[in-house]
């Protein structure tokens, strides 16, 4: 079983983020679970959601605290929360930031990958300029990093469970499948 953890600001899209990855997962043929974690529900507030991906039944019903990866939408939250948490040794980070692996100076003991989903969704008018909605570029970004799910599934499932702008959005994940940056 592997184990995400996303973290997020309400508004941007975490909890849908993991509902995507986990519709795309389970038309491949996995188990999955996925769930959000609120503090004080509103727009900017740090969000958690959980996913769990795995070839047989999940029977764990808790909150993931030592995940395989974790998944920053807001570049933000590295300042503010300790995103690495439980992080397993070798685990992996995807964060949204137009910096490269090497210049967020992270441990060398998780394999770390950068897109500029903030980027990428402002281009596709995904949100505003200022406020870009990244969920589903990070998924994209996600299928590439972790070879989890396919390209092609997470956007079937964009356009499934995105009812607004799903070409966009669509487009938004093939964009950051495309520009992922590896450590």
């Amino acid at each position: 079983m592997i184990e995400i953890r996303l973290h997020g600001r309400g508004g941007q899209g975490s909890v849908i983020a993991s509902k995507i990855l986990a519709v795309a997962a389970f038309e491949e043929g996995n188990w999955v679970q996925s769930f959000p974690k609120f503090g004080v529900e509103r727009r900017g507030a740090p969000v958690e959601a959980f996913l769990r991906i795995s070839r047989g039944k999940i029977l764990i019903r808790s909150e993931v605290t030592e995940p395989d990866f974790v998944v920053v939408l807001d570049p933000s939250l590295v300042e503010v929360i300790d995103f690495t948490a439980g992080l397993k040794k070798n685990g992996a980070i995807l964060i949204n930031t137009p910096l490269t692996p090497d210049e967020l100076q992270l441990p060398d003991t998780f394999n770390v990958t950068c897109v500029d989903a903030s980027r990428i969704a402002a281009e596709h008018g995904l949100g505003s300029p200022t406020s870009p909605i990244v969920n589903t570029a990070i998924c994209g970004a996600f299928a590439k990093s972790s070879g989890l799910v396919g390209i092609d599934a997470v956007c079937r499932a964009i356009r499934d469970e995105v009812p607004i702008k799903p070409e966009k959005n669509s487009a938004a994940a093939e964009a950051a499948y495309a520009s992922t940056i590896f450590n």
